[in-house]
This record gives C-alpha cells, sequence and structure tokens, in this order.
C-alpha cells in the first residue's frame, strides 16, 4: 500500500466532500432544497470513499503500529473527521431550511 496514494486518496475525497457540503448550504439558503439535498448524497458518496480508504489502512495496521503515522497521515485523518462534522451540521441545517420553506 502506497502511503502517499492513500494519503492524498483520503485529502482528495474529503476535499470534494467538503466543497459539496458548502454548495448546499448555498443551495438551501436560495431555497433550492432538491439541489441542496443532491449535493448532499453526492457529498456523502465522497466521504464513503475516503471512508473506505481509512478502513483499509486501519486494517492494514490491525492495531500494531504496521503503518507508520506521519504528520501528513494525520493532516489526512483531521481532514475527514472535520469534513465528517460539516456533513452531518450542513444535512441538519439544510432540514431547517425545508422546516422553515413549509
Amino acid at each position: 500500500m502506497d502511503q502517499e496514494a492513500v494519503v492524498m486518496e483520503i485529502i482528495v475525497n474529503a476535499g470534494e466532500a467538503r466543497s459539496l457540503c458548502y454548495e448546499a448550504l448555498g443551495k438551501a439558503k436560495k431555497h433550492e432544497l432538491d439541489q441542496a439535498r443532491d449535493l448532499l448524497k453526492q457529498a456523502k458518496a465522497c466521504l464513503n470513499k475516503a471512508h473506505l480508504t481509512q478502513t483499509q489502512l486501519i486494517e492494514a495496521d490491525q492495531g500494531e503500529g504496521k503503518v507508520p503515522m506521519t504528520l501528513v497521515m494525520v493532516h489526512a485523518q483531521d481532514h475527514l473527521m472535520t469534513t465528517i462534522l460539516a456533513h452531518e451540521l450542513v444535512t441538519e441545517m439544510v432540514g431547517m431550511y425545508e422546516n422553515l420553506a413549509k
């Protein structure tokens, strides 16, 4: 497993997901709620890819420190975790916009 490629896979997919989340929030602010929900689904797909890559790393490590922990690896993990949080929060906010529109 090429660690650099794995790290970039996590960062790229998490970054795309984050961009889609904030695009969804912008659509919700404009009351384009169907488009916002679609963007959140796309973001979730990107997050799933990043999470799968992270899971493969965890499996390769087997809790034994087989995968070297570098600063860029920590950065990738932080990027993924904050994007998961952004997705959760934006999903809630889009729901609030939907409720306000009723």
